[in-house]
């Protein structure tokens, strides 16, 4: 009895170690939904992050990150907000996510500033999100579309587009871009034929094409996103032949996209945020090591934002919610000295001894006064069946 008694001792006592060890961490991004092809990876480089600082031994005297994915659907308020509860209540330290405009201030509106949870969103770009409400809470390793408008016109110019119709995805992010995208192509002399919104979810968008089509252009602008509406747009206008050159957003941009429509998206180009600087060549060759697809989307800034989850929570010495956001803009910034991508032990080591980094990343991490990327853009076009960088912006 003593023997079974030391037994049901040492395993509470192993179970509960382990139970105190982890820390639990929220990636909320749209598994189902109109970026549902995108979102794999983001998900998987955020825990290639989380799983580096596990492993590290470093992350607050030995602990480790269990990280809990849920389902933003990209689109509906409700069931994104429905899944943040769930992660909050589940005693999550802060969320990695969300990632579509609408959703993500939905989420940070309703729960996560409320419960003083941090949020870090990879993707959510909508200038609306710039002057939130957010008490502190909200940062995005994402630029504002405020600027990612004034690129993709900036491009549109350079590629000597004359005139472009405009179609949008009716949300958020949607109209935000659209609204900067035509200001500034209108800026450069360009004519803009119409600018009309497009719903998702339809199955036949032959009647949008046509109100585009008899406006006329010499491209139409898809502000959308790849697996919803604005592939329709482009499959209805191919379809029809009322255009055969589309301008894309970041939305839009993903290998899915290729696959279905192949060398009819030749003439095509596009702008997504990103860099070709030193962290994201020594981001691919880490995510490579960890068996994550890195050229997709929106996945450096997925490993940046769970990298800088952890190492808040390092720089403050606590995985309290309170703590991690006071000190996200402190490990974003200079001075202190710089952290890439696989490096993330030597960051917290630094952190542990009372020392300053400053945390570059993949995607050379800066943040504004309202805790958003300063961020760079890369000029996209379709070369061998595949998106190609043609530069950064």
């Amino acid at each position: 009895m003593r023997k079974l008694f030391i037994a049901a001792f040492m395993f509470v006592s192993i179970f509960g170690t382990k139970v105190m060890a982890d820390i639990k961490m929220g990636i909320i991004l749209g598994f189902t939904g109109p970026i549902e092809s995108l979102t794999p990876a983001m998900a998987a480089s955020a825990e290639l992050a989380f799983k580096e600082a596990s492993d590290s031994g470093s992350l607050l005297g030995g602990k480790k990150i269990e990280p809990v994915r849920a389902d933003s659907t990209c689109v509906d308020s409700a069931a994104a907000t429905a899944a943040a509860e769930g992660l909050i209540s589940g005693g999550v330290a802060a969320i990695m996510g969300a990632d579509c405009s609408g959703v993500t201030g939905a989420i940070a509106t309703n729960v996560a500033v409320p419960n003083g949870v941090v949020m870090i969103s990879p993707s959510a770009t909508s200038p609306g999100l710039t002057t939130l409400d957010d008490k502190g809470y909200f940062f995005r390793t994402a630029p504002s579309d405020a600027r990612g408008g004034q690129i993709l016109a900036d491009i549109t110019k350079d590629r000597k587009v004359k005139s472009v119709a405009i179609t949008y995805t009716n949300n958020d992010y949607g109209k935000g871009l659209a609204d900067v995208y035509k200001a500034a192509v209108e800026a450069h002399g360009i004519k803009v034929t119409t600018v009309t919104a497009h719903e998702d979810g339809k199955a036949d968008y032959s009647s949008e094409v046509a109100t585009l089509a008899s406006a006329g252009g010499d491209a139409v602008a898809v502000i959308g996103y790849l697996d919803q509406g604005g592939k329709g747009i482009i499959q209805a206008s191919l379809d029809s032949g009322a255009f055969d050159r589309f301008i894309l957003s970041d939305g839009m941009i993903g290998q899915s996209l290729v696959d279905a429509f192949g060398k009819d998206l030749s003439k095509s180009f596009g702008s997504l945020p990103g860099s070709t600087g030193k962290g994201a060549g020594i981001f691919a060759e880490v995510a490579k090591a960890g068996g994550v697809e890195a050229s997709g989307p929106y996945t450096g800034e997925s490993y940046d934002a769970a990298a800088l989850i952890v190492l808040a929570m390092q720089a403050g010495n606590s995985a309290d919610r309170a703590s991690i956001a006071k000190n996200v803009m402190d490990v974003a910034n200079a001075p202190g000295t710089k952290i890439y991508p696989g490096e993330l032990k030597k960051g917290l080591d630094l952190l542990a001894k009372g020392k300053k980094i400053n945390y570059e990343g993949a995607t050379g991490v800066t943040f504004t006064d309202v805790g958003e990327a300063e961020g760079s853009f890369l000029e996209q076009e379709i070369k061998g069946g595949k998106f190609k960088t043609k530069k950064q912006r």
